[in-house]
């Protein structure tokens, strides 16, 4: 089927849902909204402020102010069902009759819910759904413990999370992925606001480049996602939620850290600062979120020889959301991210790069924009119809010794159009959609000047990729008294165009089926069981477009002519257990996951002896690969003033046949990491704070001119090379909150110390020759911070 084809039948699927829609619509629209309604929130016997009330079926809502009061207008007559919420509450529902002329006055009395029971999430089942009742386990990361474990980018604060490892893979220019239930970053699909528009060119620097501070929660779903989310939802989902405007606000902060304190090494600098407000017109139909974000970053050099282990960052973010209500029943949001990042590793930092010994350095400008337009219709659907794109404008030098021939220009656009229809009616719920995904790349090396021949060296292409997917999906959910069951699909068409390499072309049909099975035990414990399939198409990936560069060679990526699709069968089981006991709160959570990986991709290394270059080929290992384990997580909390977080996985990874120098495991992948989060208010305006994170033995690839007697040096393709197993580690953190008014004014000021006890690698390579891939363990060494915030959100 070919590609004009496919847009006529997506098309007029679209324009006949439309049409049904609209009309269904109109025969149940209601008249002008005349009515209001005035109240206030409590909790513990106090004014709770900035909660969310809501009327159910409309796009009407309204926040609590610093009194906890709150006023809606320009609602119609008849009965509602009027819901109040906030984080770390539970929502309270009641039902009001509005009548013309009439002023409704309802007073909140919300309970404290520290585990979280009753959040509401929407990666589950692409809709709005309370954690409890989501077919499969949704880890939320809040605000709250992006600032506990003081992480300035969203990479960080995903390391608090069961099966989640954010990882730094290059000593260079500090190229990180998040690897999920062991998998590596490329089998996780990420998400903004629901869409998958995190392309395949941003993803090469990844989660590292976007701010905590935009962020209203993150949702991670471990296991296949492909039956909703399409390709590369094989170990996972991230989906990154966005501050909606709902209230006035504002909050200003500045931090600044001292990487490197103590260790006996040179220190360099971090500064960052952040910007939020929202504001509401008085009718409550218009709001506007605005974040900046501004980053500067010293290089760091951890072993005294001249070559960074941290890259030098300057980051400038910008960003915006735009929410209008058209009538109580519809409404357009329209999102708009600008990132500007430029990072650099290597040496002779006030140089130009290609006057360097070594240099890697990207120049990111990045600009990603949504609309969507979503309309309650009846008494329990909506329907939704939404585009977003994402550009990438990406300069890049990735040389040594003073070359000229290693720079690069990339660009990538990504767009994706959909429409997406729900219903809810009893026990039942439904939800359907159409969504075509396009991703064009073309990456570029610069021609430049030879000084000694005296020629110019023209452009060269190395990569002009399409990709285009076509999907349908669609759940069912029913509920059988304590049972919920949950069955969905989804097919897509890929197409791979390769305008290089006409041998690159690829295409596939995939069906990717879901099943769910929710089970109500007791009133405190639950039972979740799943099967997934996955899949990811033979596509350029995020760490193709990254290279390693050293004096003695250079590392590429690239895909066989014969690579097939990867396709996944994942199952999950677990159990979690919430209950109350007296003053104590305690939430266990056990999950175990096993993925088989059929076709999976592997890369083994192939040397040119004549260029120096070391290409990785990604081929399908016929044997596949199989990935198993289990996640723990606990929290506990004895009084409202103590909260304690932890989570731990044990699993192996391994492939079916040997891989790289003859492994069969998974490399950079522990068998055994977790994390914790403690945090203890003192007096109401003193909160102290610890975080940890533990990563176990794992092994890793060494091909650097440095070994040792211990090192079992294998000969591939006239590569050497080892495997090294690394020590664990145990990256502690302490840090410090205070709170008060000065000149009315609300302030919080912070400091603390991430890796306390310097648990951080000690054996880099060193020199122009090093293998800047070696690299493993916590991000940074021993760093001191301090900073202030002021917001009237305190």
């Amino acid at each position: 089927m070919n590609k004009n084809r496919l847009y006529v039948i997506l098309m007029a699927l679209l324009c006949i849902f439309t049409t049904h829609i609209e009309t269904l619509y109109s025969q149940t629209a209601p008249p002008e909204p005349v009515c209001r309604l005035e109240g206030t929130v409590n909790a513990d016997g106090e004014a709770l402020p900035f909660a969310t009330i809501t009327i159910d079926n409309t796009t009407l809502g309204a926040a609590s102010d610093l009194e906890g009061a709150f006023e809606l207008g320009h609602i119609p007559e008849g009965e509602f069902i009027v819901k109040a919420q906030a984080i770390g509450f539970k929502p309270v529902e009641k039902v009001i009759r509005f009548e013309a002329g009439k002023i409704a006055n309802i007073k909140f009395d919300l309970e404290s819910d520290v585990l979280g029971l009753e959040q509401v999430v929407v990666t589950a089942d692409r809709k709005e759904t309370k954690r409890t009742d989501a077919s499969v386990i949704v880890n939320t990361v809040t605000p709250k413990l992006l600032q506990n474990s003081e992480s300035i980018s969203i990479g960080e604060g995903l390391n608090y999370v069961p099966g989640l490892r954010l990882e730094n893979n290059c000593q260079n220019c500090g190229f990180t992925q998040v690897r999920m239930n062991g998998m590596d970053g490329a089998h996780s699909q990420v998400l903004i606001n629901n869409r998958a528009i995190f392309s395949n060119l941003a993803g090469v620097y990844g989660l590292e480049l976007m701010p905590a501070s935009m962020i209203e929660r993150i949702e991670v779903i471990r296991g296949g996602g492909s039956a909703l989310y399409g390709s590369n939802a094989v170990a996972g989902t991230i989906n990154l939620i966005t501050k909606d405007p709902i209230s006035n606000s504002y909050d200003i902060s500045t931090q600044y850290s001292s990487i490197g304190v103590g260790t006996g090494d040179a220190t360099a600098s971090d500064y960052s600062a952040n910007m939020n407000a929202t504001i509401v017109s008085e009718d409550k139909k218009t709001g506007l979120a605005l974040f900046g974000f501004m980053r500067s970053r010293d290089p760091y050099d951890a072993n005294n020889d001249s070559y960074s282990e941290i890259s030098a960052i300057d980051n400038l973010t910008l960003g915006a959301r735009l929410n209008h209500r058209i009538d109580y029943r519809s409404k357009i949001t329209l999102d708009f991210i600008r990132m500007n990042e430029e990072r650099r590793g290597g040496d002779k930092f006030e140089y130009p790069k290609h006057e360097a010994n070594i240099a890697e350095a990207v120049d990111h400008k990045i600009t990603t924009t949504a609309l969507t337009y979503e309309r309650f219709v009846g008494t329990g659907s909506m329907w939704s119809v939404y585009g977003s794109a994402q550009n990438v404008d990406r300069a890049s030098y990735y040389g040594a010794n003073q070359s000229l021939a290693d720079y690069g220009q990339t660009d990538g656009l990504t767009y994706n159009i959909g429409t997406q229809f729900k219903s809810d009616f009893g026990d039942n719920s439904i939800i359907t959609g159409i969504e075509a995904v396009n991703d064009v790349l073309e990456d570029n090396k610069l021609g430049y000047y030879d000084i000694e021949t005296g020629e110019h060296i023209p452009n060269t292409l190395i990569t002009d990729q399409k990709k285009s997917v076509y999907g349908v999906f669609a759940q069912y959910d029913r509920k059988l008294g304590k049972v919920k069951v949950s069955l969905g699909a989804r097919f897509d068409r890929y197409e791979i165009t390769d305008l290089e390499h006409k041998e690159g072309n690829n295409s596939g049909n995939v069906f990717s089926p879901r099943a769910n099975v929710l089970w109500d035990i007791l009133p405190e414990l639950q039972w979740r069981a799943s099967y997934s399939q996955g899949y990811r198409a033979p596509q350029v990936f995020d760490e193709d477009l990254h290279i390693e560069t050293s004096g003695s060679r250079k590392v590429v990526h690239a895909n066989d002519a014969n690579l097939k699709q990867e396709t996944s069968h994942s199952y999950m089981s677990s159990l979690d257990f919430n209950k109350q006991l007296g003053t104590w709160n305690i939430g266990l959570l056990a999950e175990g996951f096993y993925t088989k990986l059929s076709d999976a991709f592997a890369s083994t290394p192939e040397y040119d002896e004549s260029t120096g270059v070391t290409t990785y080929i990604r081929s399908n290992d016929e044997n596949g690969a199989t990935v198993k384990g289990v996640n723990f997580e606990a929290t506990v909390s004895p009084i409202n003033k103590i909260y304690f977080k932890a989570g731990f996985t044990k699993q192996t990874s391994t492939f079916g046949s040997a891989q790289e120098l003859g492994e069969k495991d998974f490399l950079r992948t522990p068998n055994d990491y977790g994390f914790f989060s403690f945090d203890y208010d003192v007096i109401p305006n003193l909160c102290l704070i610890a975080t940890g994170t533990y990563t176990g033995k794992m092994k890793i690839a060494y091909y650097g001119n440095n070994f040792t007697e211990d090192d079992n040096i294998i000969v591939e393709d006239d590569i050497e090379g080892a495997i090294r197993t690394t020590p664990s580690f145990f990256d502690l953190g302490l840090k410090a909150e205070y709170q008060m008014k000065i000149g009315g004014l609300p302030f919080k000021f912070f400091g603390g110390v991430k890796n306390i006890f310097n648990s951080y690698q000690n054996d880099f390579d060193n020199g122009v020759d090093r293998d800047p891939a070696y690299v493993y363990g916590p991000m940074n060494p021993r760093t001191v911070y301090f900073g202030i915030k002021l917001s009237n959100i305190l």
